[in-house]
């Protein structure tokens, strides 16, 4: 006869202690967060400057007040606003069209779909420095190739009427690639049904567009304007590798601004102030996109 099995016991202390053990990690990260941003929340109230230790002391909102009443500060929030709307505008439509493009499954747009990736595989600073080099206004390859088409001296980033444009060019290079996999893993998802009927009852390709894919596919546009408009609003090593906010002002984002007065001007106070202003933005957007959102997936579920 065959011997009986032996299962083990489960003793009920460890399944009691397995859910916190499981969650170990996620309240390691949380507590890794939470210490540096209530820090910077000290840091905020005081009058802290580095080059002047001995004038440390708490100063309340004072370092608020000083920034909403500071030219330098409303030029910062105008830039960045500028910055992410063009971003995630341009970002948008041109991974629509080309998620459009690449809609259909063949070898082709499967080897495109993985060549458009490639782009994302480059660190930012990375592919910035490599347009800095492409658009250096005396050996630049771009800058030759504008000259044969009869254009000279483009400012590129060395300019304030034309530094937005660049690091809105690198930035769509660059991120353009997420807003594809994005759009074309929803576009790849939408059932099939509404467009066969549509194609049998003979619909424009522009009606098809506007009143079945766009409306289906709403909640992934947000999803990656959301992603994007996070990223683009926080924004620092694209256009500091670049141009350091210049010139003059003309690039400086809430990032870059916060980086100078902490490590230019030692003014730990102010730059943890921006930080968290920067911060109620980013929470504000994101809280709203996220209602949204919720509210596309009842309307879908036809809970509304």
């Amino acid at each position: 006869m065959a011997a009986p099995t032996v299962r083990p016991r489960s003793h009920p202390r460890a399944r009691t202690l397995l859910p916190y053990l499981l969650s170990l990690p996620a309240l390691l990260v949380c507590v890794g967060i939470l210490i540096p941003f209530f820090t910077a929340v000290g840091y905020s109230f005081q009058r802290y400057n580095l080059s002047f230790p001995e004038q440390r002391a708490y100063v309340w909102f004072a370092n608020y007040v000083d920034l909403f009443t500071d030219g330098a500060f409303w030029n910062t929030v105008r830039v960045s606003l500028v910055y992410t709307l063009a971003t995630v505008g341009v970002q948008l439509l041109l991974g629509m069209g080309i998620a459009l493009l690449l809609r259909e499954r063949n070898r082709v747009n499967n080897a495109l779909s993985v060549l458009l990736i490639l782009p994302l595989m480059v660190a930012p600073a990375i592919a910035s420095l490599m347009w800095k080099l492409m658009t250096n206004p005396g050996f630049g390859v771009l800058n030759y190739l504008l000259g044969l088409l009869g254009v000279s001296d483009f400012g590129w980033s060395s300019q304030p009427q034309t530094a937005m444009f660049t690091v809105v060019l690198v930035d769509t290079w660059v991120y353009t690639p997420f807003i594809v996999v994005l759009l074309l893993a929803g576009l790849r998802a939408l059932p099939p049904q509404p467009f066969e009927a549509a194609r049998l009852d003979g619909v424009p390709a522009s009606f098809v567009f506007l009143r079945i894919t766009l409306p289906m596919l709403t909640p992934y546009i947000l999803t990656a304007g959301m992603f994007r408009m996070l990223d683009s609003i926080q924004q620092f090593d694209i256009i500091y590798s670049m141009t350091q906010g210049g010139p003059g002002d003309a690039l400086t984002v809430f990032q870059v601004q916060a980086y100078l007065e902490a490590f230019s001007f030692s003014n730990i106070g102010r730059s943890a102030a921006l930080v968290l202003i920067l911060w109620a933005i980013t929470y504000a957007l994101s809280t709203l996109f996220i209602r949204h959102w919720l509210a596309l997936r009842q309307r879908a579920r036809g809970q509304v």
